[in-house]
């Protein structure tokens, strides 16, 4: 096999190993979304704090956090490998994805402080491990994540204690 062969075949797998990273975090997605009906509705009906936003912004901002998580996690191991900083990064996507069942299916408030409290702390250690041993452009895409799980830690403890 030529230079320019191996090459190409990691550049294919380069290529897949980002498929996986978006089906990975399309899954935690989705998963936080199955058999949650009504989740606008259930918002609106909740006493909020006067600094809570719309129930459409959620869609937008998430939609380019998933992006960005997914290319941070890509990022990451095309830079190191499966490191320590990818296990946290698929710790945390557990705990994304089981916040919407437990908040919105469920409607379990406290256990949902709860996970995103582990969230937000998976994601920090993710970040550190990201930072000082794999990628720091990869720490960097997951920064704006980890300030909207800040605000949305925030806004869960609020409505934990108005409802």
């Amino acid at each position: 096999m030529t230079h320019g062969q191996r090459r190409e075949r990691r550049g294919a797998r380069s290529w897949l190993a980002l498929l996986a990273f978006a089906l990975a975090v399309a899954a935690a997605a989705a998963v936080g979304g199955l058999g949650v009906a009504g989740p606008a509705a259930e918002y609106q009906s909740l006493v909020r704090p006067s600094w809570a936003p719309p129930s459409w912004l959620f869609g937008p901002v998430w939609t380019v956090l998933y992006v960005m998580i997914a290319l941070a996690g890509w990022v990451a191991w095309r830079r190191a490998g499966w490191t320590a900083g990818l296990t946290w990064y698929a710790i945390q996507l557990v705990l994304n994805a089981a916040w919407t069942p437990l908040f919105f299916g469920a409607g379990w408030y406290v256990a949902a402080l709860v996970d995103i409290v582990a969230l937000w702390l998976a994601l920090g250690v993710t970040v550190v491990l990201f930072w000082r041993r794999s990628s720091r452009l990869a720490a960097l895409l997951l920064v704006p994540y980890w300030v909207w799980v800040t605000y949305a830690t925030a806004l869960t403890a609020a409505i934990v204690a108005l409802n």
